[in-house]
């Protein structure tokens, strides 16, 4: 009560206008002075000492002269602890319970404004009210004063402001008129940790204005060209030392729109070349639909040749994820006269196929999960026979990063795939795998099949950000009807990956052959590789 008249008396001073005149706050107790501007101030002061369980402050004395008011009061003794009873609006939106003990008000109070600011109401406080005494502890009542509901209203790009309308609309898609909270706060965080293209200086920045709530990105444009190069040294099928390697450039994000365009070459032991060139634009008219082409080449030494266009639309579902359609048109011609283990043809076709992406804390690995599913219906046309056959093709890829614990991960993968045809395959029809990025302990593209499978079970060990060591197994399995073929496979080997100055170096030593035949010491295979962004 002596503290309410207090307030009504220095209110009444507020009222008057002071020229350069001083208010000086005493505690007669400490002797701590305070110094405030006027004498709402002074009010406003002696409440929050009633806010912050001082229940008891009394107002001791007023002095004042001609330019300076002083006030002396004694805030007498805290108390953290006490009989709780909350505001009806409180039980009703929190369904909780109305009155309980606790043994720490700052803690409690904390935890009531920390649940309305996650329902949205970013500038709540909380009240406190000094109602009398109970078993010699205050009671106190508390009310929470919400303001208005917070919601996320729209971005402001900063920095790097050159990135594509879509990118800036697909967020506001996901995230326009959700909650402001944390939790929503971390998700567009996460949700931008790791794009391929774009990269946060520094967490996303609010600012609140009476009507609107706009979250600020802080972006910079990543270094995302690359060039991939893979030199390989192993045994041919006559047991021949033989050099083999993979040289992979891409372009990305060169005109500000996430464009993609790469170029791939590779040389196996075996006298096999591939060439591939992939353009792809994700945005197409600022829309969410994208489109890419992709043309292969693969030549088996003077045996045949394969030319494949793939051309593709596709829906950006998500940053993460996309759907799409393509075409495929194939042609394939035998070189030798005297091959006889292929024929000419030409195929054509439609299919689906689906991508998905999620990025990884850990900047040595690639990605953290990844999915790749694809579907095609297929023609194909037999020039020397003109019989005309119709064919499916399936292909499923994925892979994810498990952390064990601490530095410890293992990298699972596994990968399947299957042509199956109305007539007998012939050798320059066959899917091909084995190598570097399949079963590693074998030549590049070496192993032929209409269907095959293999797992990859990977132990790496962090050694620190720059660089970690692996230890992996595979096991696989093929089938091949047009060599009568069916071998159980297996690999194992060793690798060393860290971060040079000129980009991400690796090194790997691998073994492999089918089950039942011992294991040659000729047949290792070692692959030292680069990759570097610029």
């Amino acid at each position: 009560m002596r503290l309410l008249f207090a307030i009504i008396f220095l209110s009444f001073f507020a009222l008057i206008p002071a020229q350069q005149r001083e208010y000086w706050l005493t505690d007669v107790a400490g002797g701590q002075k305070t110094r405030v501007k006027d004498s709402l101030a002074a009010v406003k002061f002696l409440d929050s000492l009633a806010q912050n369980h001082y229940f008891f402050t009394e107002l001791k004395a007023v002095k004042e002269d001609s330019l300076r008011t002083e006030i002396f009061y004694d805030k007498g003794e805290a108390f953290n602890k006490g009989f709780v009873q909350l505001a009806d609006s409180v039980v009703q939106e929190l369904k909780t319970e109305k009155e309980f003990f606790t043994k720490n008000l700052d803690s409690t109070k904390k935890d009531l404004n920390q649940k309305y600011i996650d329902r949205g109401y970013s500038f709540s406080r909380v009240k406190t009210r000094y109602t009398g005494m109970k078993e010699g502890l205050p009671k106190v009542e508390l009310s929470v004063h919400k303001n208005r509901r917070r919601t996320i209203d729209g971005f402001v790009v900063k920095g790097y402001e050159k990135v594509p309308r879509r990118f800036t609309r697909n967020l506001e898609k996901e995230f326009k008129n959700r909650q402001y909270d944390d939790k929503n706060l971390i998700a567009i965080n996460q949700s931008l940790q790791n794009h391929p293209f774009v990269t946060l200086e520094r967490p996303p920045q609010t600012l609140f204005t009476r009507d609107s709530t706009q979250v600020f990105l802080f972006l910079q444009k990543r270094k995302v060209n690359s060039f991939d190069g893979m030199v390989g040294f192993g045994n041919d099928k006559t047991d021949k030392f033989t050099f083999n390697g993979t040289l992979n450039l891409q372009f990305r994000n060169i005109f500000n729109n996430f464009e993609n365009v790469s170029l791939y070459w590779q040389r196996n032991p075996d006298k096999g070349q591939t060439f591939d060139l992939k353009a792809d634009i994700p945005y197409l008219f600022q829309s969410n639909v994208g489109t890419s082409v992709n043309m292969n080449i693969f030549r088996q030494d003077s045996t045949f040749a394969n030319v494949k266009m793939i051309p593709a639309l596709y829906y950006n579902v998500s940053t993460r994820q996309k759907i799409g359609l393509r075409g495929t048109f194939e042609t394939s011609s035998v070189l030798d006269s005297l091959y006889t283990q292929g024929v000419d043809y030409s195929r054509k076709g439609a299919g689906l196929w689906y991508h998905y992406t999620a990025p990884t804390d850990v900047e040595l690995f690639l990605h953290r999960t990844h999915i790749r599913a694809e579907a095609d219906l297929l023609s194909t046309d037999y020039t020397a026979t003109k019989i005309r056959a119709r064919q499916t093709r399936f292909f499923i890829f994925g892979e994810h990063n498990l952390n064990l614990r601490g530095n410890h991960y293992l990298n699972l993968k596994g990968e399947t795939a299957l042509l199956n045809s109305e007539n007998e395959l012939t050798t320059n029809e066959l899917l091909r795998f084995g190598g570097w990025n399949s079963m590693r302990g074998f030549n590049e593209e070496s192993l032929y099949a209409d269907f095959y499978f293999y797992g990859n079970a990977e132990y790496r060990y962090l050694v620190n950000e720059q660089a970690f060591f692996d230890l992996f197994l595979q096991y696989g399995q093929l089938n091949n009807k047009t060599a009568q073929l069916k071998p159980q496979l297996f690999s194992f080997g060793i690798g060393f990956n860290f971060f040079l100055p000129i980009g991400l170096m690796s090194f790997q030593i691998s073994n492999g052959n089918q089950f039942g035949n011992e294991i040659r010491f000729g047949d290792t295979k070692i692959h030292w590789g680069i990759l570097t962004r610029f």
